[in-house]
């Protein structure tokens, strides 16, 4: 097996992936510099495989210690979860997204040059398609995007495409993420956002747990069955898995692709919050807020070609991502902060 170099890899997918990779017998090198995730992650990914991932302390915007780790690393591949993802906040404070996500980037992707490693998978959105034109999305639907946060993602596909057209012995993947939700059966990893969670479940579990009074749910005059905002969450380990499987292709294939990963199912915010509810055992209360600027009524995945591609479908559903992301929240009810 082979050493991958995973950029944001103690952050909340990019954990849940070096499990994965390690237990497939891969070595792994982290690259974070952990400014939204902690050390801890690391070491509860051990003593889950029991295997260490080997770790660089480092910025993404640092060409030369991107350069010194991916070279000391020897990795053939690279996986790049490292970027600030909150969409709201990324209205707030566009140039550090800018700054991070696609100047970070274009800095990984010249050290890659540098050192000869051009197989790359990459962390890509749903945002990416704006506000759908149709549903399921399909990987031709017209890109767009109704936020910073998104438009980085776009200006980054683009960006590696252009390479790819420039130089097509690159070998690219990128995958387009619906709604991560869940955590490892472990309970030992899981989503551990600092500060107040930006994504549903976390707050969510947040609130069950006793941390949060109750959920803000913002908007419920979207023309969905009840109003609420829907998407199409997908169980961390199944993302995780999708990585494995797009290295995988990666092998034998000199490509730039885009890949959805997601169920092609879509669920309410207030059936992501009776189904905790029945995960939990505990109580949700929520109230109803105004829209947020920059949020769409519905987004879910046609994950066909995920499945014609990469032989990879979801596998768990939003019982286990339900009972999982409660398994963790109530292990962890502080997050990694208490260990």
């Amino acid at each position: 097996m082979s050493m991958i170099f995973v950029t944001g890899g103690a952050g909340y997918i990019g954990s849940h992936t070096c499990v994965e990779l390690l237990d497939a017998g891969h070595d792994v090198t982290v690259f974070d510099n952990f400014c939204n995730s902690q050390p801890e992650a690391l070491a509860r990914v051990q003593r889950i495989t029991g295997r260490q991932p080997k770790l660089v302390q480092g910025d993404i915007r640092d060409r030369a210690a991107l350069v010194a780790a991916l070279a000391q690393s020897g990795a053939s591949a690279v996986i790049h979860f490292a970027g600030l993802k909150a969409v709201g906040e990324s209205v707030q404070q566009p140039l550090a997204y800018y700054d991070n996500n696609v100047v970070g980037t274009l800095r990984l992707l010249e050290a890659m040059l540098e050192c000869g490693v051009k197989t790359l998978v990459f962390s890509s959105s749903a945002t990416v398609y704006g506000d759908p034109q149709r549903l399921p999305l399909t990987e031709d639907h017209p890109l767009s995007s109704t936020n910073p946060y998104g438009q980085t993602k776009l200006v980054i596909e683009n960006m590696l495409r252009d390479l790819y057209h420039s130089d097509p012995s690159w070998r690219l993947s990128l995958l387009r993420y619906f709604n991560p939700v869940g955590a490892h059966t472990s309970g030992l990893i899981g989503e551990d956002p600092q500060g107040m969670p930006n994504n549903l479940l976390p707050f969510v579990a947040q609130v069950a747990v006793g941390r949060r009074e109750f959920l803000n749910v913002w908007g419920d005059d979207y023309a969905t069955a009840d109003g609420t905002g829907v998407r199409d969450y997908i169980h961390v380990v199944d993302l995780a898995l999708g990585h494995l499987k797009a290295l995988e292709r990666l092998q034998q294939h000199t490509e730039c692709r885009a890949i959805n990963l997601g169920t092609g199912v879509g669920f309410s915010v207030l059936d992501m919050v009776r189904a905790f509810e029945l995960a939990s055992g505990k109580p949700v209360p929520y109230k109803i807020a105004p829209r947020r600027a920059g949020d769409i009524a519905a987004c879910y995945a046609d994950p066909g070609l995920a499945l014609s591609l990469l032989g990879w479908r979801a596998q768990r559903g939003i019982d286990a991502m339900c009972t999982d992301t409660w398994r963790w929240q109530s292990s962890n009810p502080k997050g990694y902060a208490q260990a």
